[in-house]
């Protein structure tokens, strides 16, 4: 479902893009191609000044929730994960190639590019480095804690790619479906 938001701003979806039917998807939200939006997934753009961008070849599983509160952005980089029911909140900046695993929360707060934030994990007003790792229910809200963060290890950084590899063969596979029709 695609809607206006109260300041008739629509969102802007690529037809190269795979949006679940039961997604929700308000106001000044820009989605890319061969981006994956699973079931149920809800993103939000609707007061003053927010939105959310979604570059290519990301993905937003079931459950997700992106939101931007006024005069915030959202901002997904290329080729990034949104696991199964987290919570993406404005103001924050994903970087290219990032996964942040089920459950999290993100919120005001920048991740450098190739970085995993795992499941359960909390990150809030700090900067994260490209190329760290957030462990499995670890709650970042101090700088100190975020700089103190190990870098990402080989088999996590494989796993977050096939993850989207995964998700990028899913838009093609449905977008051929409806293509068939």
């Amino acid at each position: 479902m695609h809607l206006p938001n109260p300041h008739k701003q629509h969102p802007k979806v690529s037809k190269k893009a795979w949006i679940s039917e039961t997604a929700v998807i308000i106001g000044n939200v820009s989605i890319a191609d061969n981006v994956f939006v699973g079931p149920n997934a809800v993103l939000r753009a609707d007061e003053p000044g927010s939105s959310i961008t979604v570059h290519s070849g990301s993905n937003v599983q079931d459950n997700v929730v992106v939101h931007a509160v006024s005069h915030s952005e959202v901002l997904i980089g290329k080729n990034t994960s949104l696991a199964h029911g987290c919570i993406v909140h404005g103001p924050c900046r994903i970087g290219e190639g990032c996964f942040i695993g089920f459950g999290s929360v993100v919120f005001d707060c920048s991740i450098g590019r190739d970085t995993l934030v795992l499941h359960k994990s909390i990150v809030r007003g700090v900067d994260i480095s490209s190329g760290r790792m957030v462990p499995d229910g670890t709650v970042i809200t101090s700088q100190d804690c975020s700089d103190a963060l190990e870098d990402a290890t080989k088999d996590m950084t494989e796993f977050k790619r096939s993850v989207v590899s995964a998700n990028i063969d899913l838009v093609e596979g449905y977008i051929k479906l409806v293509e068939e029709g």
